[in-house]
């Protein structure tokens, strides 16, 4: 089963060299849903809180300052329990 993995608080060197700054944003409001990945995504989380229950598998609480990849061929219920703003990019 493909694992979420997250970086608490990377450094500044460290979202320089992924070039953060330079991608895309997205927002959601509070809300429940589904999300399957079919390509590997790397978020910075700016604002807000999820948790992210990957089928199967525990949940997991993601919150601002989060580094995360979000595996190619995840199945993943989302909770956004506050207002989600983040930095994206799929590899």
């Amino acid at each position: 089963m493909p694992q979420i993995t997250i970086e608490h608080n990377p450094s500044e060197e460290r979202l320089q060299e992924l070039g953060v700054a330079d991608w895309a944003i997205w927002e959601k409001e509070v809300s429940r849903f589904p999300i399957d990945f079919d390509e590997t995504e790397t978020a910075y989380i700016l604002e807000g809180e999820i948790l992210v229950t990957p089928e199967g598998g525990e949940p997991v609480r993601i919150l601002p300052g989060d580094l995360v990849v979000f595996p190619a061929g995840l199945n993943s219920q989302w909770e956004v329990v506050k207002p989600l703003r983040k930095h994206y990019s799929y590899d």
